[in-house]
């Protein structure tokens, strides 16, 4: 089996609620949970527009392989909607926040995880976060 073609295992940890939801969506949506994990990660991947030749664990990303669709089969469109409601204006900034609060808090969850593994960690000096270097590329 081909490096593309072989499958592996990821492990992750959510809480129950939003494990619940996603298979709620999942299902909707018609795909295993998996599936819906998997594509929900490339259409987020997407939104961050990452070069071609983004390198990650000392790899260079694929660059013949064609981006990701943008929106993830209309998943952002469907959560800018949800949302909305037809009695409540939502300004700009209203929207932006409604959008971003799951984000910001899976970031400070994943660094947090990561900075205990000892992935990651925190440098004032430098201002942010670095990749320790015993896993940099």
């Amino acid at each position: 089996m081909s490096d593309e073609a072989e499958r592996v295992a990821v492990q992750t940890y959510v809480p129950a609620y939003q494990k619940d939801l996603w298979a709620d969506d999942a299902d909707r949506m018609g795909v295993s949970r998996s599936e819906f994990v998997r594509m929900m990660v490339q259409a987020g991947r997407s939104e961050f527009e990452l070069p071609p030749s983004h390198e990650s664990n000392g790899r260079s990303a694929d660059v013949n392989r064609p981006p990701p669709a943008r929106d993830g089969e209309g998943v952002f469109r469907k959560r800018v909607l949800e949302i909305l409601s037809p009695e409540t204006p939502r300004d700009w900034d209203e929207l932006v926040a409604a959008l971003t609060e799951e984000l910001e808090a899976e970031l400070d969850q994943t660094l947090e995880e990561l900075q205990q593994d000892n992935v990651v960690r925190y440098s004032g000096r430098h201002g942010g976060y670095l990749i320790c270097e015993e896993h940099d590329g």
